[in-house]
């Protein structure tokens, strides 16, 4: 069954990236479809920086839980605290709840919503994209056409795969959480206001291990690189050792996430990727959703660029402007995730240097505004010292 008209923009993917893009889009008055799958939860740690909130109007009722300090644990089983000292916060959301906030605003804005799992792209004879889902498992596809298509369809984006060069050139962490239910009161090394991250080999080579608290509920989980590395036996040692091993387990929940932006976005014709499907999730912390909604804006400027010039060119500037904010953040985490993640020795020098109250004052105040701070010029001088000696053995982890 064929929808007869022809719609501006066809986003593939409901998540925070989709969603965004739709919605940006249908507030400027184009016809657009948001095509999501039924029962959809991505498996997310579900942290968000205060700027996302500012950025993307979302209220701060949708926050689960606020937290004000992470603990950084080493190898040896040293604990570094890492207060925010500023006033700030991370804030946590449950995805189920947020992204389907985020659809309905899209449709308040304008935006169709079609429920359905994407199938293909096929061309009429004039050359529109014609874009094919399946409405219900087992029915009937149908299709609608499209002059452009937004593929925000995860991490696994079959967009991506099957309609823009490079689209299968990806590096994955492949992660595992299991959602529980929060201990009523603190206790046993548990803090309803604090995230804790592992940085242990035996719960992930390459990667680390978290408990992020999101209110009623706490997401506890690791991920790996390594294939054969059971990231599902580390998640439930990690819950061993923060004292959530009796927790109510209420979900476990799997996926790749990726770790490297694609070289190209767009297909050079009427297609672009926002979010995971793209990969912009960052290196080393493995942050996503501020990302994800920030690819999801560019995505809609380079569409709305396109379809009013009819410049294919446009859609390459989605890339361009996100590389240009990012990109500097992104190479200098990966850097630090393949240097400092690599074996245990280094590991515990990592979490040494967190202690450092410059490098937690310039960790936070980046993480919060998602910009490199230019504050305090001596601060970075200093923390470049400090890292040079535990790189060179001078300084005891």
């Amino acid at each position: 069954m064929a929808d007869p008209q022809t719609w501006d923009v066809v986003v593939i993917g409901g998540g925070p990236s989709g969603a965004t893009a739709a919605s940006d889009l249908a507030r400027r008055g184009r016809s657009v479809v948001l095509l999501d799958r039924a029962g959809r939860i991505k498996p997310c740690g579900g942290a968000v920086p205060p700027v996302l909130l500012r950025e993307f109007a979302v209220p701060e009722s949708l926050l689960v839980a606020k937290v004000r300090s992470a603990c950084m644990v080493a190898p040896s089983g040293r604990r570094v605290d890492m207060p925010i000292d500023t006033g700030g916060f991370v804030g946590m959301v449950d995805r189920e709840a947020f992204d389907e906030w985020l659809r309905q605003r899209a449709a308040g804005s304008g935006a169709e919503r079609r429920t359905g799992t994407f199938q293909r792209i096929t061309r009429d004879d004039d050359g529109t994209a014609r874009v094919h889902f399946q409405p219900k498992a087992g029915g009937e596809v149908v299709s609608i056409r499209a002059r452009t298509v937004i593929g925000a369809d995860g991490a696994a984006s079959a967009v991506a795969r099957d309609y823009i060069p490079c689209g299968k050139d990806r590096v994955y962490v492949y992660a595992y959480h299991e959602i529980v239910r929060s201990p009523r009161s603190a206790g046993q090394g548990f803090d309803p206001a604090r995230a804790d991250v592992y940085y242990q080999g035996q719960l992930s080579p390459d990667f680390y291990g978290w408990i992020f608290p999101h209110g009623d509920t706490t997401s506890v989980g690791t991920g790996t690189a390594e294939r054969g590395f059971s990231i599902r036996n580390a998640t439930t040692e990690l819950r061993q050792a923060a004292g959530l091993r009796d927790s109510e387990t209420l979900r476990r929940e799997g996926a790749p996430i990726p770790l490297k932006p694609l070289k190209r976005w767009d297909n050079g014709r009427d297609i672009v990727l926002a979010g995971d499907a793209a990969g912009v999730v960052a290196p080393a912390s493995g942050e996503g959703i501020y990302y994800a909604m920030a690819g999801g804006r560019l995505a809609a400027e380079a569409v709305e660029q396109f379809l009013a010039t009819g410049e294919a060119a446009a859609l390459a500037i989605a890339r361009k402007r996100f590389m240009r904010a990012h990109g500097r953040v992104f190479w200098i985490l990966g850097i630090m995730q393949r240097f400092w993640y690599v074996n245990d020795q280094r590991r515990e020098r990592f979490v040494s240097i967190c202690a450092d109250r410059d490098v937690q004052r310039l960790t936070w105040e980046s993480y919060m505004n998602k910009k490199l701070t230019r504050k305090s010029p001596m601060a970075h001088v200093r923390i470049f010292f400090k890292d040079l000696a535990h790189l060179v053995g001078i300084v005891s982890p």
